[in-house]
């Protein structure tokens, strides 16, 4: 878009092929320039005379939502005398088009409520729009959804308002809040049983109950909750307003979730749900599910509320254990996706319960855990006509994943063993059909694992049973069964005479194309848990991963029994290691050197991930334990190997996936051999910087900092991998001082930092006396702005670390070299480093990235805490000390306060306290 206004005529023209062109390429064209358009300061008055004219709904859509856009995100723009006129304009086109469409009026309620946030000249905005709209029965529903949207807006990410000014919003909604309800009962009472109109009240009662700002003695003797649990008792409520009063109750209970200070209300909500079990009953028997569901959604919000005092105080006042027997009537429905809403109450009650660890309180809830887990035992069954093995994938397998999950949790309070025996005896004394036993053998795999092996009678006989299971049973109930046998692992590894039974069990699902994957997944566990005994029977081990293609595995199973096989591979016989790697590799090895060939006949190329990808596995896995002077046993195989691994990343240079398949593979071989791989260093730099010059893959960074760990400490290796940090730097600064270019390749800047790390760590003097380091500096803090978690970590760490050597083992030789060369950098690039720091924190970055800041200034502190104050000091008189509609953003008080708390703390996490306080001011 250009620079002039462009004419209404073509806004309509542009809004119209938005919606209604058939063509694909014309609909992106206008979403484009309508985008550009919003950007723009002319979308002000556009948006606004397409309001005026009302001319179809599309418009007007258009229109309202650039407003509410341009309000959140560009309020600047516009000069302080404009404000009031804006307001004014938006409150006549609100009433204007109110009848025109529910969405426009929303987007303009948000328009206005995100006015008035930011707007600090006017004041006291709830009273002015009740008494303005109040009395005309017509204005109440618009009214009504800016009141509904005006709370929600202020904490929306999309306003950075800051804490001084949020806080004064607040007290001023808290301050009418008594205003706003009143209201909402006149209004309840004139529209008799308007739905919609009770559907918005409620709406509105609920955001204002998340904000937290409701007088609970107000709320308690209010009519209004009357209204609110009438309607949930009434078997004749609607779906929509029955969804909008349970939204509403559970907000209600959500901002009572400090009880004490909240009683009265406490008490009438408490009261208030316990009344719905009738109505809970009376929906399950008219099979509406909706209903059961806002029910059982109410029901655990009222136990999350009162969990604090249950575990406290069982069975008395608010601590009246039937709030548990109303989750568990949900547990009983014959819908799993009933319980499956109360999960989370169980996990937390089960984390207090384990936290406080009193026998007595854990015997008050025992009864209770035994009856949930005996419905979820239930809930796991498959259909009785199910044929084939479980679905992990659909969402009843995803509920059975969450109840092993849950049922891990909350298996301390009934006893693993006690629970694992009884559920063994339901399958021992009676004959029950197959699903039931599939769900059993499910429930016993979840807590196999939580049962004490040591002298078990009762493991090794169930051990024993299922083995012996034929294979005529229902392939469901053959496949939980191997997935329990991997679970019983230790229990093998206690018993070695029945590591043979078990192989066989494991080797004829292995052959069958529905068990394949699920037995690997269990050979794996025993490998990894029996890796010992698993020892005499390398060969079969073997003899699989040779043929692992004639099975019909999933590529994680396949890569499972490699890492299974490898694991075991490392207790051989050192003198037998080399050999048997060699086997093992062979396969995967004979695979790449065949696509190599094949590639360079017809000139295609095939993919070499499956075979890089189990080379790695198999690197990553084989860690047998070497002394001091021996030669490592897979040294001699990864040499004979690399050509191969060479050839292949040459050949896919331009493939970044490939190329990070191969990258992955050698990390591992380097990793498993350690400093043996030293004849590979030279050709390996050698081949990456030349392709990275080309193709600048951020993994070959990452292999990078692997060479700099694991040689970094040799002082005839520093040279030649400064050589390698300096070649690779230059193609990486070039990527990322293109436009956007750091937003662009996080990845590369995670992996460069990662890399530069790792020098710091390892050989600092060599990286602090080169030219490079300053380049690098600069680049970190230019990146320090980057919103992108891993990339900004490793930034943070780096800066951290480098910082840190200054300080750290002064006990060592170079120790004041160190010092004196960060002093140097210090100097130079401190105070850019500090106000870039503290801009990043306040207007750039996410808070969970604040801690990573934190540590970065104790770091710049502890290494000279004088300058760091003067720094900091010059840093703060840099911020904006006002928003620009008047508001003040941060007070001197605070700015000192904050300059005061860094600079006296005595510890990193204080730090971390006062930047996480002082930067809510700007957001």
């Amino acid at each position: 878009m250009d620079g002039g206004k462009p004419n209404l005529a073509l806004v309509y023209q542009a809004v119209q092929a938005l919606y209604h062109d058939p063509d694909p390429a014309g609909k992106e064209r206008a979403s484009v320039w309508l985008g550009e358009l919003q950007r723009s300061m002319h979308a002000w008055e556009i948006s606004d005379q397409l309001l005026q004219l009302k001319q179809d709904v599309e418009s007007c859509y258009f229109a309202a939502q650039t407003m509410k856009m341009k309000i959140q995100t560009s309020f600047y723009e516009l000069p302080q005398e404009t404000h009031n006129a804006l307001r004014d304009s938006l409150l006549s086109h609100i009433q204007n088009l109110k009848d025109l469409s529910p969405i426009i009026v929303t987007q303009l309620a948000l328009a206005i409520a995100d006015l008035a946030l930011q707007m600090a000249s006017w004041k006291g905005c709830v009273h002015t729009l009740i008494e303005k709209y109040s009395n005309d029965v017509t204005s109440m529903p618009f009214l009504i959804e800016i009141l509904t949207v005006l709370p929600e807006e202020v904490h929306s990410r999309s306003l950075r308002i800051g804490a001084n000014r949020r806080t004064e919003i607040i007290e001023d909604l808290a301050y009418y809040s008594t205003t706003v309800i009143t209201l909402l009962m006149t209004c309840v009472e004139k529209s008799g049983n308007d739905e919609k109109m009770l559907i918005k009240v409620f709406r509105c009662l609920g955001s204002w109950f998340n904000l937290g700002v409701l007088d609970s003695n107000f709320m308690a003797n209010n009519q209004l909750l009357m209204v609110l649990f009438q309607v949930l008792q009434r078997d004749e409520t609607s779906t929509n307003l029955h969804e909008a009063a349970s939204d509403c109750v559970c907000s209600s209970l959500y901002a009572i979730e400090n009880v004490d200070t909240h009683m009265p209300l406490a008490v009438q909500l408490f009261q208030g749900v316990l009344t719905l079990e009738t109505a809970y009953h009376m929906a399950v028997a008219r099979e509406d599910l909706d209903k059961v569901l806002n029910y059982c959604r109410i029901f655990t919000e009222l136990c999350e509320t009162f969990l604090e005092i249950t575990v406290r105080s069982p069975g008395q006042g608010m601590g009246d254990l039937r709030t548990l027997e109303l989750l568990l009537i949900c547990a009983g429905h014959p819908q799993y996706e009933v319980v499956e809403i109360s999960f989370n109450f169980w996990y937390r009650l089960g984390e207090h319960l384990y936290k406080t660890n009193d026998p007595a309180l854990h015997g008050v809830f025992r009864p209770y855990i035994q009856r949930l887990l005996h419905s979820l035992a239930r809930h796991c069954q498959l259909d009785p006509d199910h044929e084939g093995i479980p679905e992990d994938t659909d969402d009843f397998g995803e509920f059975r994943m969450r109840v092993s999950d849950l049922v891990k949790d909350v298996i301390f309070l009934v006893g693993s063993m006690e629970c694992f025996s009884q559920l063994y005896s339901t399958l021992k004394e009676g004959n029950p059909p197959w699903e039931v036993t599939e769900a059993v053998l499910f429930i016993m795999a979840s807590i196999a694992k939580s049962v004490d092996p040591e002298n078990n009678p009762t493991l090794t006989e169930v051990l024993e049973q299922v083995v012996l299971l034929p294979q005529t049973v229902h392939m469901a109930v053959r496949y939980t069964s191997i997935e329990l046998v991997g679970e019983m692992s230790e229990v093998v590894d206690r018993n070695p005479r029945f590591l043979d039974p078990v192989l066989n069990y494991l080797m004829k699902g292995l052959r069958e194309k529905p068990l394949a994957s699920v037995a690997a997944k269990a050979i794996h566990n025993i490998c990894s848990v029996c890796r010992d005994h698993m020892a005499q029977h390398f060969q079969g081990l073997l003899d699989i991963a040779r043929s692992l293609d004639s099975f019909v595995l999933s590529t994680e199973a396949a890569i499972g029994l490699l890492k299974g096989t490898a694991l075991v591979l490392a207790r051989l016989p050192l003198e037998k290691i080399a050999e048997c790697l060699s086997d093992l590799c062979s396969v995967q090895v004979m695979a790449l050197k065949k696509l190599l060939a094949q590639d360079s006949s017809n000139g295609k190329s095939s993919d070499p991930t499956v075979w890089l990808d189990r080379l790695a596995v198999i690197f990553r896995h084989t860690n047998p334990i070497v002394e001091n002077g021996q030669t490592h046993p897979c040294q001699k195989v990864i040499q004979e190997i690399w050509p191969v691994l060479s050839e292949t990343l040459n050949t896919h240079q331009a493939d970044n996936r490939i190329v990070e398949r191969c990258c992955r593979c050698l990390r591992f071989a380097v990793r498993c051999v350690g400093k043996g791989s030293a004849s590979l260093l030279q050709p390996l730099v050698t081949q990456m910087v030349n392709v990275y010059q080309v193709y600048p893959h951020s993994c070959f960074l990452y292999l990078g900092s692997i060479l700099v760990d694991e040689y970094g400490m040799e002082e005839g290796c520093r040279q030649g991998l400064l050589d390698m940090l300096q070649a690779l730097c230059m193609p990486t600064f070039q990527l990322l001082e293109q436009p956007n270019g750091l937003r662009n390749h996080p990845d590369t800047v995670d992996d460069l930092f990662r890399l530069v790390t790792r020098f710091v760590q390892r050989s600092p003097v060599t990286l602090l006396s080169s030219s490079i380091i300053i380049h690098i500096i600069q680049c970190a803090i230019a990146a320090t702005t980057l919103d992108h978690r891993d990339a900004n970590c490793s930034v943070m760490k780096f800066v951290r670390d480098l910082i840190h050597t200054g300080v750290s083992n002064d006990h060592e030789d170079d120790f004041e070299v160190r010092k004196r060369l960060i002093g140097q950098a210090m100097e130079q690039h401190g105070q850019q480093l500090v106000t870039q720091l503290i801009h990043s924190c306040c207007f750039c970055l996410p808070s969970y990235t604040l801690p990573d800041v934190a540590e970065v200034l104790w770091e710049i502190m502890i290494f000279d805490r004088p300058t760091f104050c003067r720094w900091l000091e010059a840093a703060l008189k840099g911020l904006p000390k006002e928003m620009s509609v008047g508001a003040v953003t941060v007070t001197h008080k605070q700015l000192t306060d904050f300059h005061k708390q860094v600079t006296s703390a005595e510890e990193c996490k204080q730090v971390c306290w006062a930047v996480r306080e002082f930067t809510r001011l700007y957001r």
